[in-house]
């Protein structure tokens, strides 16, 4: 019981230490000028080739984010110099906060079953 115990209590300082941050994401957004080409609440891109993020899931945004930031290896980077330049200047924890803000923006994308 107590190994159970500790277990739990390391866990969920290890998973409070990774939490992402809704207020600090939707700010760094802003930073960012995210709408300026994904658009109106990060769903009405610009240009149809644009993605709309809103309402993706959140590892999914992450992993995509943190691969625009790979510009050496195209085999796990994203080649795209704008989106390249824009995640520069955000660290790993910040592409987690904007991630899971922009999951919780109410998306217009429909999956099917």
């Amino acid at each position: 019981m107590k190994r159970i115990l500790m277990a739990a209590v390391t866990a969920s300082f290890v998973l409070s230490a990774n939490a992402a941050d809704l207020k600090k994401g939707q700010e760094l957004v802003a930073k960012g000028a995210c709408i300026a080409c994904h658009g109106e609440n990060l769903n009405n891109p610009v240009v149809a080739e644009y993605p709309k993020l809103a309402g993706q899931p959140a590892d999914y945004l992450y992993h995509a984010l943190k691969a625009y930031k790979v510009t050496n290896n195209p085999n796990i980077g994203r080649n795209n110099a704008i989106m390249a330049g824009q995640v520069a200047q955000f660290s790993n924890q910040d592409l987690k906060d904007m991630a899971a803000y922009i999951s919780s923006l109410p998306g217009t994308m429909v999956m099917k079953k």
